[in-house]
């Protein structure tokens, strides 16, 4: 493969579905048939290898890889030191502790001498240490929610999402004690034409990743609230201001952070701002 950059992906599954659709956002092309284990973009220094994602922070240790999507909750299970170059932000997931609901629970320390499951030892242990109680992780691979009624653990420790599978299973959710999301790792030592292409790939993760919090809004105004309007909207240094035929009003373009919609929407109407429009916006520099 040379000196094109060399990613390990997931090689199915709701991380791999979201790395791929961010790398195509960043206007990357390629091809990757779901049976395929390599794949080559066209008009980007770039490959893949579709890996499990277990283990894609050894891929890249080992420079089998340059770079790799993985989620943070299996690079610091593997506890294999790697530059975590962005916080890729999707895939986002949380390790918490699970119990019986007779269970009382008043933090970790509820957990001194008991036995937790998990498919997270690591993890679990670290901040166990980190909080001075002494339990025992029960390492188990896969069904940890089972654990508990077949009389192997007290308690567990097991990514959650919705909770359902734990109400099932006759648990609940305790304490989230770890967060997780996808991040792109790199190996530290790469070659000077891999760093270019680390680079230019970053610059676009990162004009996409920008856009994905914004909001591109549209609106006619009286002329003498522009300044008011511009304290309202903030962010970006000066919004696109032009004059409309009717006497005294203008239109305002600006990008606006989506988490602030709301109430700048509602400012901007109590300003007397009228016909407002509102985009997604593809890819943004700041």
């Amino acid at each position: 493969m040379g000196n094109r950059l060399i990613a390990a992906i997931q090689k199915s599954g709701r991380l791999s579905e979201k790395s791929l659709e961010m790398i195509k956002s960043c206007g990357i092309d390629f091809y990757a048939d779901s049976r395929a284990l390599k794949a080559s973009a066209s008009g980007f220094p770039l490959d893949f290898l579709f890996v499990r994602d277990d283990d894609i922070p050894g891929y890249v240790s080992d420079g089998v890889a340059d770079i790799g999507i993985v989620g943070r909750n299996e690079l610091d299970e593997s506890g294999i030191e790697l530059e975590i170059v962005r916080d890729l932000g999707f895939a986002s997931c949380r390790l918490s502790i699970a119990a019986p609901p007779a269970f009382e629970y008043k933090g970790l320390e509820s957990l001194e001498g008991k036995r937790i499951a998990t498919s997270y030892p690591r993890i679990l242990q670290s901040i166990l240490n980190e909080k001075g109680v002494k339990a025992t992780p029960v390492v188990v691979s896969g069904s940890v929610e089972i654990t508990v009624d077949a009389g192997i653990a007290d308690a567990i420790a097991d990514l959650v999402s919705t909770g359902t599978t734990l109400k099932m299973n006759g648990l609940e959710e305790k304490e989230c004690i770890y967060r997780s999301s996808a991040v792109l790792v790199s190996r530290k030592d790469l070659e000077e034409e891999k760093k270019i292409a680390l680079r230019s790939l970053l610059e676009r993760l990162d004009a996409v990743m920008l856009a994905r919090h914004k909001k591109y809004i549209l609106f006619n105004l009286p002329k003498d609230r522009l300044e008011k309007a511009a304290e309202v909207i903030g962010g970006m240094k000066s919004p696109t201001v032009t004059p409309l035929m009717d006497e005294g009003w203008i239109s305002v373009q600006s990008a606006v952070d989506e988490g602030r919609f709301w109430s700048v929407f509602k400012e901007l109407k109590a300003l007397g701002a009228e016909g407002i429009l509102v985009m997604n916006i593809e890819k943004m520099t700041e």
